[in-house]
C-alpha cells in the first residue's frame, strides 16, 4: 500500500527571471495550485537570476555572485519551488559544483537539496488530483532539454495532463529535439535556432493540437514567437497556466 506523501505547511517560490520579466501570471498560477492544496506559498524578496547564463558563458565568478544571492535570499529548510527545470537544475545540479571552498560547497549542497520543479512537487510532494472542468481539447507537450535530462521530470508533467479527463494528449515524433532556444544559444546563433524552432514547429503542427504545453518560459518564448511570426492558429502555454485554466471552478 503507497503511502500519501506528506505535504509541507509551507514552501518558498523562486519565481526566476523569466516568469518576472515575460510571464508573471505564471507565478501567480503556481501559486494557486499550491494553496488548493493547503501549503502556503512564500516569495522571499531580494531573489533574481539563477546564474545559469553567466554559468553557461564561462563567467563562474558572476555564476558564483548570483548563486550566493539566491542561497541568501532563499535562507532557511522550506522546500523551494521552482517552475522551470532549467533554472531548478542550475540550482539543483551546479551551485555545489561552483564553490571550491568545502564550507561554501556544503551549504551549497544543503541548498540544492531543497529545490525541487514545481510539477514534480505537485505530484510527488502533494499527490495532487485535479477536476477537468474545460471543454475537449488537443494538446501536445514539448519537453525542455533540462527536463527530460537533467531534472527528469517529464513524467510528472504527463500525469498531470493525463489527470485532465476532457483533454487529449497527442505525443510529438521528436519530442527528445531541442527547441533550439538554449539561453544564450538563441542570441549567438539565431540561424541555428531559428532552423530548430521551424522543426519543432512542423512536429507540433503534425499532430493536429491546439495548443503546446511546456514547463520552460525559454521555451515557450522562442516557440511563441516562432509562432506568432508565421501567423499560426496555435498556442504556446505553460503547464501551470493551462493546468490553472481548466481546473477553475473544480
Amino acid at each position: 500500500m503507497s503511502l500519501a506523501p506528506r505535504k509541507p505547511a509551507r514552501v518558498q517560490l523562486f519565481a526566476t527571471c523569466l516568469v518576472e520579466a515575460f510571464f508573471p501570471e505564471t507565478a501567480l498560477a503556481v501559486v494557486e495550485l499550491i494553496g488548493r492544496e493547503g501549503v502556503a506559498v512564500v516569495f522571499p524578496p531580494g531573489q533574481s537570476c539563477c546564474g545559469q547564463p553567466a554559468y553557461n558563458a564561462g563567467f563562474r565568478e558572476e555564476a558564483r555572485a548570483a548563486a550566493r544571492r539566491q542561497m541568501d535570499a532563499l535562507a532557511g529548510e522550506l522546500p523551494i519551488v521552482v517552475p522551470s527545470a532549467s533554472c531548478a537544475g542550475m540550482m539543483k545540479h551546479h551551485y555545489p559544483r561552483l564553490f571550491p571552498d568545502p564550507a561554501e560547497r556544503a551549504a551549497a549542497e544543503r541548498f540544492a537539496g531543497r529545490i525541487v520543479e514545481w510539477s514534480e512537487f505537485l505530484v510527488r510532494g502533494l499527490g495532487v488530483r485535479l477536476h477537468d472542468t474545460g471543454p475537449p481539447l488537443k494538446v501536445t507537450w514539448h519537453s525542455s532539454c533540462h527536463a527530460l535530462r537533467e531534472m527528469e521530470v517529464v513524467p510528472c508533467a504527463k500525469a498531470l495532463l493525463a489527470g485532465l479527463e476532457r483533454v487529449e494528449l497527442v505525443p510529438l515524433s521528436h519530442e527528445t529535439e531541442c527547441c533550439g532556444f538554449g539561453g544564450i544559444f538563441s542570441v549567438k546563433q539565431p540561424a541555428l535556432c531559428g532552423a530548430m524552432a521551424a522543426d519543432k514547429l512542423a512536429d507540433i503542427q503534425a499532430t493536429g493540437a491546439e495548443r503546446v504545453i511546456a514547463g520552460d518560459c525559454g521555451c515557450l518564448l522562442n516557440l511563441q514567437g516562432a509562432i506568432e511570426a508565421r501567423g499560426l492558429a496555435l498556442r504556446a502555454q505553460h503547464l501551470a497556466d493551462f493546468l490553472r485554466e481548466r481546473t477553475r471552478g473544480g
